[in-house]
């Protein structure tokens, strides 16, 4: 069975990250995505919200599975017994850290080896972090996310903007 593992932070699933995993699970027989749980980060979404996005996102991708990781990636594809990562490129700066990051990954575990593969050109100038900025001012963020996400981000905002009128 062939098993890729697509990784990320995922704060909030886009439209981009979908694609990519669409298109990753009609190439592998099953595709692991997960969300890290990077302690250095300060999400908007815990891992748990980030998990459940994607789980509701992908309920139709029969063969992807959702999970949550923290650490090493590549310990956590040999801990799965994946040597497939998956990566997604939107622009040639996406490239150098990419690259950078599949070679490292590489040298610490020589068996696994990253694809990369291309953003539709219709998402590639989304990221997570266009799409927060943008909803944080309660923008339109339906051609960014699926509409479960757009609601998602507008209720943690007003959720914020509560805690700091208090």
């Amino acid at each position: 069975m062939a098993r890729a593992l697509y990784s990320g932070s995922f704060d909030p699933v886009t439209y981009g990250h979908i694609d990519i995993i669409k298109r990753a699970s009609n190439i592998f027989d099953q595709v692991v995505v997960a969300v890290l749980n990077n302690k250095a980060k300060n999400p908007l979404f815990s891992v748990e919200e980030r998990v459940n996005m994607l789980k509701e996102t992908t309920k139709d991708l029969k063969n992807v599975k959702v999970t949550s990781f923290s650490g090493l990636l590549v310990d956590f594809a040999k801990e799965e017994n994946i040597n497939v990562i998956v990566r997604g490129l939107r622009a040639v700066t996406d490239f150098e850290y990419e690259l950078q990051m599949a070679q490292t990954n590489h040298e610490l575990l020589p068996e696994v080896d990253t694809m990369f593969l291309t953003t539709s050109i219709l998402y590639s100038y989304v990221s997570s972090t266009i799409v927060r900025e943008v909803a944080s001012y309660h923008g339109d963020v339906s051609h960014f996310v699926p509409e479960y996400i757009a609601q998602k981000l507008y209720n943690k905002y007003d959720e914020i903007q509560k805690m700091h009128k208090v």
